[in-house]
């Protein structure tokens, strides 16, 4: 009979096709959605994999909860078994239950934001990480946190990378001021963080991406980070976080403060080529370690 892995307080146990549901979390509850809606319509895993642009490898996979269906994997399935919105919903709210529930309006509002505009001060954001990156922050900032709780994370931080490559609407423009010590600060090894500036090097040369390096020898408008996104249809959002929770707001005066600061942090960082050459030579100080 088939198996499924399922985490019982921080463990892997085998679990049977007719268990109990409330042992499986919200990423392996949705594999054993599609599986079963397969398996009721007598669809192959390579006929489903055909019709959803995938492997059969891939399909096994998130039906065995191992890996995070992408949006266009749920828009397929949904499309192959009739369910109209269903589970690319389902696949939403499995990806949300991997963020802190104070996090969650957050990456509400970046899937709807027309424009971000990111000032990082520590940490390089979360959506232009690399998976080595978000599991070594991870690892650093939630000790004793399970393996399966970081790799469940990080597949839901990497998720959100998806805003690139979608179509419809179209991927936010996205500008972003780096400081310095957010390509200083070690977040694991020379090659973890030599993979992250590649990364960004990568992710500047997008055409909806704007990335410049405020230079340990400026003096920055603000020392905090923040976010600002702006909607086709609703107001300009603030968005801060503190030691250990989020905090978005809407109210006109504040986000036109916050604006200003940050068109004062644009004028004050690097250009975008000055930027990519300062990032592409500290990337070759991490490969030579």
């Amino acid at each position: 009979m088939f198996e499924l892995p399922v985490r019982r307080k921080g463990q892997v146990i085998a679990m049977k096709d007719d268990e109990p549901s409330e042992f499986l979390n919200p990423l392996e509850t949705f594999g054993v959605d599609v599986r079963e809606l397969r398996r009721t319509r007598r669809i192959t895993l390579q006929a489903l994999g055909k019709v959803t642009g995938y492997s059969p490898s891939y399909v096994c996979k998130v039906e065995k909860g191992v890996v995070h269906p992408s949006e266009r994997f749920a828009v397929g399935c949904d499309k192959a078994f009739g369910t109209g919105v269903m589970l690319t919903r389902q696949r939403e709210r499995a990806l949300e239950g991997d963020h802190p529930s104070w996090f969650l309006p957050y990456v509400t509002y970046e899937r709807k934001a027309a424009r971000i505009f990111d000032y990082s001060t520590l940490y390089v954001m979360g959506l232009l990480q690399t998976p080595e990156y978000a599991r070594a922050s991870y690892r650093l900032t939630m000790p004793g946190t399970t393996t399966e709780s970081i790799e469940s994370k990080v597949a839901a931080r990497m998720s959100r990378r998806e805003l690139f490559t979608r179509t419809e609407p179209p991927p936010p423009k996205l500008w972003v001021v780096l400081h310095e010590a957010c390509l200083r600060v070690r977040v694991g090894d020379s090659k973890v963080m030599a993979g992250q500036l590649g990364r960004l090097l990568e992710d500047g040369e997008r055409p909806e991406v704007t990335l410049q390096l405020m230079p340990f020898d400026a003096v920055p408008a603000v020392a905090t980070p923040f976010t600002l996104m702006a909607f086709e249809s609703r107001p300009t959002l603030l968005y801060t976080e503190g030691p250990v929770a989020g905090r978005p707001q809407d109210a006109p005066k504040i986000t036109a403060a916050a604006a200003e600061v940050y068109d004062q942090l644009r004028a004050e960082a690097l250009g975008r080529r000055a930027t990519s050459d300062r990032i592409w030579r500290m990337r070759e100080e991490y490969r030579r370690e």
